[in-house]
């Protein structure tokens, strides 16, 4: 099946563009007439003597006042319904433009502006983002199972206590097994605050500092299908023919054209600041924090826990206090 496609959103050629064109003409020809209005005094005698006449208006100040009033009134509410159904014309013609030229692109029939290098930059930004919310994830499942395993050395350290202070015959074998789970619970939570400050940076970098250069890249890609659209509709205007209404066409097209332009440049601008910035942002926050992560993961399974607490002190990382990773009621229902 073959889609034919004429031209890049001519309004002057397409009956589609005529179409939507005379449709929200006739929205606006149709629609209620805020000049029709009439003054009218009196009760339910409904007779001519109700009517009030302009001569005895003038020779009122007051009358004059409500008047004055009601037509600056009557002229701002017919200013907005003019303007809202301008806003819904431009929007619908806005919307053609790009539908079609979207068609045309994937058709392979549209010429699509292309930044070569722009675009191997962003599609490397969305694949780092996929990557880096995998860590993300595996962080936190991590976070999750070494958390479990730190209350449960510390139920067991509870356990050997108690049964030290019941057991006289075993009470120096559960005594040094309570000390080893007690230490081991608190080189735990100190390493569970290093992982909880890695996932939260990675958190940072993934979910707020990408993701906004993802929103800009968004709208530069939206700029750009605009431009192309108004760009392919002034070449189609341009290969016509040169009559006064055609020309006139022409130049509100150069004037959309440029102005199209102006913000797609301006947008791809600020993706590539956008971008630079993000890669050193990137570099400089994963340097420090694949740094902690090694450095506390080695101390704990070495069990140097003097080199642990260093760790965290050369990273201002302050421990939360005991239990205050453990999900509150609410959450856990």
């Amino acid at each position: 099946m073959e889609i034919p496609i004429n031209s890049n959103g001519d309004t002057g050629t397409l009956p589609e563009d005529d179409s939507l064109e005379q449709d929200l003409q006739q929205v606006m020809v149709s629609g209620p007439n805020l000049n029709e209005t009439s003054i009218v005094s009196g009760g339910y005698g409904g007779t001519g003597e109700g009517i009030i006449p302009t001569s005895s208006i003038k020779g009122s100040s007051m009358h004059q006042s409500h008047s004055s009033s009601a037509v600056t009134a009557e002229e701002a509410s017919r200013g907005v319904a003019v303007e809202k159904l301008d806003i819904v014309k431009k929007w619908g013609i806005n919307t053609y433009k790009c539908t079609k030229q979207m068609i045309s692109e994937r058709f392979g029939r549209g010429l699509r502006t292309v930044d070569l290098e722009l675009e191997a930059q962003i599609d490397v930004l969305r694949d780092t983002k996929r990557k880096y919310e995998n860590i993300l994830r595996l962080a936190r499942a991590l976070t999750n199972h070494f958390y479990s395993m730190v209350q449960t050395q510390r139920a067991l350290g509870d356990t050997f206590a108690d049964l030290s202070q019941k057991s006289p015959e075993l009470q120096d074998e559960f005594g040094y097994n309570a000390e080893t789970q007690k230490l081991l619970c608190k080189n735990g939570e100190t390493l569970l605050g290093a992982i909880n400050f890695f996932v939260a940076s990675i958190n940072t970098l993934a979910n707020k500092t990408m993701e906004d250069t993802l929103m800009t890249v968004k709208l530069y890609e939206n700029a750009r299908l605009e431009f192309d659209a108004y760009r392919a509709d002034l070449e189609e205007l341009n290969m016509g023919p040169r009559d006064a209404v055609t020309l006139s066409r022409i130049d509100t097209a150069q004037q959309q054209f440029q102005i199209h332009k102006e913000k797609y440049e301006r947008l791809r601008s600020d993706v590539t600041i956008k971008l630079k910035f993000l890669e050193e942002n990137k570099v400089k926050v994963m340097h420090k924090q694949l740094l902690l992560f090694h450095n506390a993961i080695s101390a704990y399974f070495a069990g140097n826990q003097q080199q642990l607490e260093q760790t965290l002190k050369q990273f201002n990382i302050k421990l939360k206090p005991p239990g205050a990773d453990k999900p509150s009621w609410l959450e856990e229902q």
